[in-house]
């Protein structure tokens, strides 16, 4: 990371109208990110659409790289919330297919409530100071996916688990990006194509394990 860029703000807001502002330079930041792109943000623009001063915006983030840290940050925890509540089904009940759709389709829901995530992910993959946040996504979406397909059976070896996990991973993340950007139509034929694939891979695992 760049010695130059800082990401971490002078002092974290404590009280529930800093909070509350916090909050909505974020949410201000993402539906920018929409319109403009990452690469032509600025804390000028989003302290304008959020109507506070650039001081005041300087006082919660130092430049835009701290926004947009805080605002992976924030979809990671959506991410990790979806990972648990799939975790806590009983996933060895469910028939494979079944399994498959209950995965894309809540993860669906995480993906559609980030406004502005394709230059978000982008974002997290170009940038130097947020690459740590795609490491951490990639980590949280590869062992939990590998946890759940040992118990739904479809290997057994760790290094096999993580193979899937991964291969699944990319499936789903770039298709998943695809739907959420899609008109309605394309986007339920997207989706149907991405549960056949997915399922097709855990089929074939599952076939010669």
């Amino acid at each position: 990371m760049s010695s130059t860029r800082k990401l971490t703000p002078r002092s974290e807001p404590i009280q529930k109208r800093a909070l509350e502002r916090r909050a909505s330079i974020l949410q201000v930041t993402a539906l920018l990110l929409e319109e403009v792109g990452q690469d032509d943000l600025t804390t000028i623009l989003v302290a304008k659409r959020a109507e506070v001063s650039v001081g005041t915006l300087y006082h919660y983030f130092p430049n835009k790289y701290a926004i947009l840290h805080a605002l992976g940050e924030q979809w990671l925890e959506e991410i990790e919330i979806a990972l648990q509540e799939l975790e806590g089904f009983r996933v060895e009940s469910l028939s494979l297919k079944r399994f498959v759709e209950s995965c894309v389709e809540r993860m669906l829901a995480a993906y559609t409530a980030q406004r502005g995530l394709l230059p978000l992910v982008q974002a997290m993959k170009g940038v130097p100071e947020l690459k740590d946040l795609d490491g951490t996504y990639n980590s949280l979406i590869i062992s939990a996916m590998a946890r759940m397909f040992e118990r739904v059976e479809v290997a057994e070896r760790p290094a096999e688990l993580s193979r899937l996990g991964l291969a699944y991973h990319e499936i789903n993340h770039a298709m998943l990006l695809l739907v959420v950007n899609q008109s309605k139509a394309d986007s339920l034929k997207t989706l149907n194509d991405l549960k056949y694939l997915s399922l097709c891979l855990l089929e074939r695992a599952k076939s010669q394990f």
